[in-house]
């Protein structure tokens, strides 16, 4: 069985994703075990619940044959270098949850000198840019639409929780 060129990259979007669950989920542990609280734990599943939606519904639109179009694709791999240097930015404090540690400093390092969530921003763009990597604009569309919402919910939460350090 061989798989082909899209769903390869959707495979792999979705590994990464898994990594990164992983690696939050430590990282929720540690700051759990430092005294962390965590905010808004309410729409965790939905955000969840969206992106694997997102890549499913990917996984069975997406033709075999689709074509790639190359500039959402470059752009969607310029996002993941963006996405890798605010993970390392935010070190321990990376999570997929929104917990905050009493006593501990904001990040302001890294993209977060320059922007005050640019992990949201990564997110708002590469939603509907994989969809339009095989020019699906239905798809980016809703989806981008719907993780819009769900984000301006979540900085909500994640404001009035880093308004507590």
């Amino acid at each position: 069985m061989s798989v082909d060129w899209p769903h390869a990259l959707l495979l792999l979007v979705a590994l990464q994703r898994l990594a990164e669950l992983i690696h939050a989920r430590r990282n929720d542990q540690r700051l759990r075990a430092a005294g962390g609280m965590e905010y808004g734990a309410r729409h965790y599943p939905l955000i969840v619940g969206l992106h694997a939606a997102w890549l499913a519904t990917l996984a069975v639109s997406v033709p075999q044959d689709a074509p790639i179009y190359p500039v959402p694709l470059v752009l969607f791999l310029m996002l993941q270098g963006f996405r890798v240097w605010t993970l390392i930015s935010l070190g321990r404090f990376w999570t997929t949850r929104v917990i905050v540690v009493p006593g501990s400093a904001r990040v302001s390092r890294g993209p977060y000198r320059i922007l005050r969530h640019p992990n949201y921003l990564i997110v708002a763009l590469e939603i509907p840019l994989l969809p339009l990597v095989f020019g699906l604009w239905p798809l980016a569309i809703a989806f981008g639409a719907a993780n819009l919402a769900m984000l301006a919910w979540r900085i909500r939460v994640e404001e009035r929780a880093l308004a507590t350090i």
